[in-house]
C-alpha cells in the first residue's frame, strides 16, 4: 500500500532528475513530498552510480544482494536491468543467494558482497574487513560500503513509503527469498 503520495517536482528539480534518470521512478516521486531531500538523494546516488572507481557490475551486485537480504522487491526490480547492462552475468543473477559457495563468483566479487551482506546486515565484523582489504584499498572499500549501505537506506525508505513497483519493470520482480 502506497504509504506517501506521489508528487510533482519543482520545475528546476524536474529538469535535473529528467536529465539523470529520464522519467523519475516512483521513489523520487514518493521523495518529492519533501524536495530538498529529493534533491540531495538524486545527486548523491548519482555519484555512487556514475562518478566511483569500483567496477559497475561489482556494484549492482551489492546492490541486487541487499535488496534480497531486505526483500526489496522494487529495488531488485529497478536494478537488475542495471545490473545486466553492466554485464553481471545470468549465472551470477541466478546465484546471488549462494554467492559464498558458487562458482561464478570470484573470489574479489565475493569479498565485496560479504562487505555488502554485513552493512545492510548492520554490523562488519573484522573477518569481513580483513577479507576486504585482501582485494581492495581504503578508497574502495569505502565505496563498496557507502553503496552497500545507502542501498539499504534505499530499500527501507520504499517499504516506510510503501512505494509501488512501475508496471514498466514489473517483470523483474523476483521471487525473493
Amino acid at each position: 500500500m502506497q504509504r506517501v503520495p506521489l508528487t510533482g517536482f519543482e520545475p528546476a528539480l524536474r529538469k535535473r532528475l529528467e536529465e539523470l534518470w529520464g522519467t523519475p521512478p516512483n521513489l523520487y516521486k514518493a521523495l518529492a513530498n519533501h524536495p530538498r531531500l529529493v534533491a540531495a538523494w538524486s545527486e548523491f546516488s548519482k555519484t555512487l552510480r556514475h562518478d566511483t572507481r569500483t567496477p559497475r557490475a561489482l556494484r549492482e551486485l551489492v546492490i541486487l544482494r541487499g535488496a534480497q537480504l531486505m526483500r526489496s522487491e522494487y529495488e531488485w526490480a529497478q536494478h537488475l536491468p542495471m545490473a545486466r547492462k553492466a554485464g553481471v552475468r545470468e549465472a551470477q543473477i541466478q546465484g546471488l543467494s549462494s554467492w559464498r559457495t558458487s562458482s561464478h563468483f570470484d573470489e574479489r566479487e565475493k569479498a565485496a558482497l560479504a562487505l555488502g551482506e554485513a552493512v545492510t546486515q548492520g554490523r562488519v565484523g573484522d573477518d569481513v574487513y580483513a577479507l576486504a582489504m585482501k582485494h581492495f584499498d581504503h578508497h574502495d572499500y569505502v565505496e563498496l560500503a557507502i553503496v552497500a549501505a545507502f542501498y539499504s537506506m534505499v530499500g527501507r525508505m520504499l517499504d516506510a513509503m510503501g512505494v509501488q513497483l512501475e508496471s514498466e519493470v514489473q517483470d523483474y520482480s523476483p521471487r525473493l527469498p
